[in-house]
């Protein structure tokens, strides 16, 4: 070792050693080194309890770490007829998150959920709401689109829905609104008709979720908006108590 070096180390030794007797005359018994979030360990995926102590601990995914993990994905059978994995849009610290079934042909085409005539539907809804699509995170269930848009089979939704559980994780959201009866039915793990489950408020991740119409259903049904917008007048009141 060059001399030069070895007297600069001892030399800093003698820096901490004088600073640690310092401390001791202080009291101070432990040092808290500081945090640095990117150096930490992602999170295990959770939606409720990441900041009771955890936060110092690990850190949360971000949404551009859960779509890069899902990359190309390949874990099932939709990989074969999709376009575009149709991930979600919107704020990643949104107080709402909009959860529909899986994505269309229009949503395959350009990557990004509820777009097309339902999509601008959606738009005006959260127009009466007072909120806009940049204010709100919406996604699907399903990230590719299902050969005839029929409805995803229980292995496709055991392949996709743990990224929707990151999502939310991620996002921590307040509240959930599930989008049509695949979508309610799906989280919740039931089968009972969206005309009974819409409007009342029920829990995914531990998070309130209010199930609701389709925007295509609004379409083909015009008169069912009236109970949309009944239960959307729940959530945005929802959303006020909880400033």
């Amino acid at each position: 070792m060059p001399d030069t070096l070895k007297s600069e180390l001892l030399e800093a030794a003698g820096q901490v050693r004088g600073l640690l007797e310092d401390l001791d005359r202080l009291g101070v018994a432990e040092l808290t080194m500081p945090v640095i979030a990117a150096d930490l360990p992602r999170c295990p995926p959770r939606v409720r309890g990441v900041d009771e102590g955890g936060e110092a601990a690990c850190r949360r995914e971000t949404l551009e770490e859960i779509r890069a993990d899902l990359e190309d994905c390949r874990r099932c059978p939709l990989c074969k007829g999709r376009k575009t994995i149709v991930f979600g849009v919107g704020n990643p610290h949104a107080r709402l998150v909009l959860v529909g079934e899986a994505p269309g042909r229009e949503e395959d085409e350009k990557g990004e959920p509820f777009v097309g005539e339902a999509g601008r539907l959606l738009d005006r809804v959260l127009a009466a709401m007072g909120m806009s699509r940049d204010e709100v995170y919406i996604c699907n269930v399903e990230k590719c689109r299902p050969p005839g848009n029929r409805d995803p089979q229980p292995e496709e939704i055991d392949a996709c829905e743990p990224f929707l559980k990151r999502q939310l994780a991620a996002i921590r959201p307040q509240l959930i609104v599930t989008l049509g009866r695949f979508a309610a039915q799906s989280l919740l793990r039931e089968k009972t008709a969206i005309s009974r489950l819409r409007g009342q408020w029920r829990e995914y991740e531990s998070i309130p979720l209010m199930p609701t119409y389709h925007p295509a259903f609004l379409l083909r049904n015009p008169l069912a908006k009236r109970e949309v917008w009944e239960d959307m007048k729940k959530v945005v009141a929802r959303l006020r108590e909880t400033g």
